[in-house]
């Protein structure tokens, strides 16, 4: 593991990664989040988007956003968001748009990660609004879970629409 990774963000991953088997457990894709701000926890989510009924915006992601308190968002530049995989295009405009400080994602996503499209975001984000972007943190860890997500996302309705 590359020494830029702290004590803290190995715990912070592992809390996701538990984000990840609950998912699993409920019947959801084994994706987990955790938002911490100046060392402390502050949200955490997993998937969603099968259970209890299949909506495809509830990423990982975008449920440990919506659960941080409002009353944060003003330290939002200190925030971290640990997720076990590298976040979508949906995922990263959400964690962009709520100025995020940075990501640390545990597996690339081979098919629908967003990092390749960091640097084709409009100027306006050359303001300082685009979160440091790190990652893959722990791929002997968070690459089989990523490999079950991949596995699992053919039989959804919206792999089922694109083709995949």
């Amino acid at each position: 593991m590359a020494s830029v990774f702290s004590q803290f963000d190995e715990a912070c991953m592992a809390l996701a990664f538990e984000e990840a088997c609950l998912a699993r457990d409920e019947g959801n894709l084994p994706i987990g989040c955790v938002i911490s701000c100046r060392g402390e926890i502050v949200g955490r989510g997993h998937n969603r988007v099968v259970c209890p009924t299949y909506h495809p915006g509830r990423h990982a992601e975008c449920e440990a956003l919506c659960s941080v308190s409002d009353s944060l968002w003003a330290e939002a530049r200190h925030m971290v968001l640990y997720t076990t995989l590298e976040p979508c295009i949906m995922c990263m405009g959400k964690i962009i748009l709520h100025a995020v400080g940075r990501v640390l994602f545990g597996a690339v996503d081979r098919r629908g990660g967003s990092t390749s499209l960091l640097r084709h975001l409009p100027s306006y984000y050359d303001l300082g609004g685009v979160p440091q972007w790190d990652g893959p943190f722990d791929p002997e860890r968070f690459d089989p879970l990523y490999d079950e997500v991949n596995q699992r996302f053919q039989g959804l309705p919206c792999a089922v629409v694109q083709g995949v």
